[in-house]
């Protein structure tokens, strides 16, 4: 599959475009961006990449059969469908909306089109989120009874960082929540059925501390995100004969080495996967079921809970 990137961001210089670069079937083949320079850093790995001026060159360009999209959280929707409309499987970076409403015209766009769309929520395609929801789900720790999250990073002295700008839809929530929440409803596969508390902190109308308690059907659930913190992740799951912890849930080889801590009693087993790449594995999974293999993880379905769970806590917490 031939793939088009909108936008030569940081993110997909470092991250995405170097991952479809790597996966199996997967050609960067096209880059949007009127920069030179910017460009350059793609073409490092990529020599033979076509360089489009402009966003909409790329999407008619008819050798392009999907795109990526690591543009400002606030031009996801618009690109994404326009994207669709021009008959590409689209990949964009979460979140994908702002608002969980907004995904009902993703879904119609995609159904229009008959085209794969979805949310790059790369962590339920890692072995650690796919063996956490097998226990889990499975009875290894009993009945699961909470929930805990944890997810920051102190970005205080990034005045021009976009995730500190209202007008690029700025903030944690936006930027990690998605992490924090879509993790825990993709291992347990519950929704939760209220938001008892959320604490929200501003700066210049964007949230950059938010504490959450949550009740889902059959757990409690705490999180805390904040873009004010110093760097630190974990998730655990608690039950009534044991618990099950991922170290390294968000990014897994940066922060810290992917591996799966069970305890049951006495008994304390320890998973590791220090080689995988879940962004490769993304892309491969995107192609498969863009090719109709297989189901795709995380659909856009799923995507609009996780944002329907970040409309609620705004809600409880007060908007600016």
């Amino acid at each position: 599959m031939k793939w088009g990137i909108l936008g030569a961001a940081n993110f997909a210089k470092q991250h995405m475009a170097p991952a479809i670069h790597a996966a199996s079937g997967a050609e960067i083949y096209a880059l949007a961006t009127s920069s030179p320079d910017k460009a350059a850093g793609f073409q490092a790995f990529a020599p033979g990449l076509v360089i489009h001026d402009s966003y909409d060159a790329l999407l008619a360009d008819p050798q392009v059969e999907a795109v990526y999209i690591p543009l400002p959280n606030h031009l996801h929707v618009e690109w994404s469908i326009k994207a669709l409309e021009a008959g590409k499987h689209v990949l964009c970076e979460k979140p994908m909306t702002l608002a969980a409403p907004e995904f009902d015209r993703l879904i119609a766009a995609r159904d229009k089109a008959g085209k794969l769309a979805a949310e790059a929520f790369m962590i339920v395609h890692h072995p650690q989120f796919v063996r956490a929801r097998e226990l889990v789900q499975g009875g290894a720790i009993g009945a699961l009874r909470h929930v805990d999250v944890v997810f920051s990073f102190n970005n205080g002295a990034q005045t021009d960082n976009i995730r500190n700008k209202p007008g690029t839809g700025g903030g944690g929530l936006f930027d990690i929540g998605v992490y924090a929440f879509g993790s825990a409803r993709f291992v347990t596969g519950e929704e939760p059925d209220s938001i008892d508390f959320a604490r929200i902190d501003y700066e210049n109308d964007v949230d950059v501390f938010v504490q959450t308690v949550a009740r889902f059907p059959g757990f409690s659930y705490g999180a805390t995100i904040s873009m004010r913190l110093a760097t630190r992740q974990y998730i655990t799951f608690h039950g009534d004969s044991g618990w099950l912890s991922l170290p390294a849930p968000f990014n897994a080889g940066v922060y810290q080495q992917a591996e799966l801590v069970l305890e049951q009693g006495t008994t304390r087993t320890v998973e590791r996967w220090p080689a995988v790449n879940h962004y490769v594995l993304q892309v491969e999974a995107f192609e498969r079921a863009a090719a109709g293999q297989e189901a795709y993880a995380c659909p856009l379905e799923f995507s609009r809970g996780t944002q329907a769970m970040i409309d609620s806590v705004f809600d409880a917490g007060g908007r600016p």
